[in-house]
């Protein structure tokens, strides 16, 4: 009996062929991209990171968080498996170079940023003392208040690890750059108690050509030289000093901007009492503010009635054409 060779099936495919199959339709690893990865060895400064690729990649020390640390078991853990960041593309040994600092950037900055309402007040704790302001981290990220919005008596030096309420005055993600206020954030909480039409007790700060700044409860606002009084006057020092005692009403708030726009002409009861009488302005100046917003109130229903009817028309005239139409 004659023995017959058995051939191998002709596959079509040569080992060469899977060798370029397997580098053509193998996943593609780039930096910037954001990959699940297992924790298979944590080393002293660093970790291999098995994250599919053909060699473990390397994530070192400093790129494990985005606060300091000293050892990676304080971040990692064996067989951990969790988000990385791609920070550079393979060396000459072919390892990738990960990051958690990175993610953490970015995710701090989505929370913080990205439009112009995100200027919102923030706590914030960790201040450290420069010499024209003061550094201070939130949520990671490092940001700075500048000397002149620190509003507190005590030394900046006494603020380290203090907490304080800010607000975002700069916010520039591709530069890494916040820039805080403390003083403005404390004007605002104190701006949401206020009220338009409101009559305060203040004291004058002081005084200008152009009007006084007066003190209410820790925030300034202007009394324009406008409104002090429905006389002329060249100058507010023909009417206050420094340090009097006044009532004023609040007449407008800008707490984006952190003004205060202050009057006495608006609570004279006869027109110049605030250059004759200050005394009559002062004992009237509850019903005269009473008396102020109820004329607010009807000149916003005028507004909204009128802006009713403005749009009303339009449909009014366009029904007349399609009579006036159908009658033809």
């Amino acid at each position: 009996m004659v023995n017959q060779k058995t051939e191998a099936p002709d596959i079509g495919f040569t080992h060469e062929d899977f060798a370029a199959l397997l580098d053509k339709y193998d996943y593609h690893f780039n930096p910037g991209d954001i990959v699940a990865g297992t924790v298979f060895s944590i080393e002293p400064r660093g970790a291999l990171i098995d994250i599919g690729a053909k060699t473990a990649a390397y994530i070192p020390i400093q790129e494990m968080s985005i606060n300091r640390i000293d050892n990676p078991d304080e971040v990692l853990n064996s067989n951990e498996t969790r988000e990385f960041f791609i920070l550079a593309d393979e060396n000459e040994d072919g390892q990738l170079t990960l990051s958690i600092r990175r993610i953490e950037y970015m995710r701090a900055w989505e929370r913080r940023a990205p439009a112009p309402d995100r200027r919102r007040n923030s706590s914030v704790c960790g201040v450290c003392h420069q010499s024209r302001g003061a550094l201070v981290r939130i949520e990671g990220l490092r940001g700075f208040i500048p000397g002149s919005h620190i509003s507190t008596r005590a030394a900046k030096e006494e603020l380290i690890g203090e907490e304080l309420p800010l607000k975002f005055l700069e916010v520039d993600e591709e530069r890494n750059r916040l820039v805080l206020s403390h003083r403005r954030a404390l004007v605002e909480r104190k701006m949401n108690r206020l009220e338009v039409g409101e009559v305060v007790i203040g004291a004058v700060r002081g005084i200008k050509p152009y009007g006084a700044f007066i003190d209410i409860g820790g925030v300034s606002g202007l009394l324009h030289i406008s409104e002090i009084s429905h006389d002329h006057i060249d100058t507010p020092h023909s009417v206050f000093n420094v340090n009097d005692e006044v009532k004023v009403m609040i007449i407008d708030l800008d707490a984006e901007r952190g003004r205060i726009s202050l009057s006495t002409k608006q609570l004279e009861p006869d027109p110049g009492d605030m250059v004759k009488n200050p005394q009559a302005v002062y004992d009237n100046a509850e019903a005269m503010a009473e008396k102020y917003r109820e004329q607010m109130a009807q000149a916003q229903l005028a507004a909204k009635e009128q802006a009713a009817a403005t749009a009303v028309e339009p449909e009014a005239e366009l029904a007349e054409e399609e009579v006036v139409t159908a009658a033809e």
